[in-house]
């Protein structure tokens, strides 16, 4: 865990620089401020975590982590800069560290949640761009080459945290990808 002195902002930036290997470019786009903001916001939580001593255990709040990986997720899955519409290694990465949540905490809804929104979504990217690499919007996407493997365990993971937890916020944005992975068509989405 973070010195709690650190804003959540300040904290989810340097997990992003630490732990996601975002580039600070990368970390302010996603902020909406400029870089060298941002260059400095992380510059000054190293500089507190340094003069804390601060040791890193496990959160009490899952939200930040959650935000976290998240970030990581939508980076890789819309590269917010570069030659292509996704940087797919982010993507992965983002997935297998949300797997490891969800395999230290098996019934956190949101935790499940988060994981069925990203294989939901990365599903998808198979059929999300042209030869060209133009991206192809949801209703013109070819669903056959849709990944149904990561479809079928994002749509159980979302069933059961809705049937078991509380609803949050990420099972509340898995539900709605659920609908699309679940209809053959766009014109089939309910």
């Amino acid at each position: 865990m973070l010195p709690p002195e650190l804003t959540p902002a300040s904290q989810i930036a340097l997990t992003l620089r630490a732990v996601g290997g975002l580039t600070t470019a990368e970390i302010a786009r996603a902020f909406l401020v400029p870089e060298a903001t941002m260059a400095q916001r992380i510059s000054r939580a190293r500089q507190k975590i340094r003069a804390s001593g601060a040791r890193f255990t496990v959160p009490s709040d899952m939200n930040p982590v959650l935000h976290v990986l998240y970030l990581i997720f939508n980076e890789g899955y819309t590269a917010s800069s570069g030659p292509s519409l996704h940087r797919a290694e982010l993507a992965r990465e983002a997935i297998r560290l949300t797997r490891i949540v969800h395999a230290l905490l098996p019934s956190d809804g949101e935790v499940a949640g988060l994981l069925a929104l990203m294989l939901l979504t990365d599903a998808r990217r198979p059929a999300r761009t042209r030869a060209d690499g133009s991206l192809v919007p949801l209703a013109e996407q070819d669903r056959s080459l849709w990944d149904r493997a990561l479809v079928d365990e994002g749509l159980a993971l979302v069933r059961w945290a809705l049937q078991h937890t509380r609803v949050g916020v990420y099972q509340v944005q898995a539900a709605i990808a659920a609908v699309h992975a679940e209809a053959g068509t766009a014109g089939q989405t309910d």
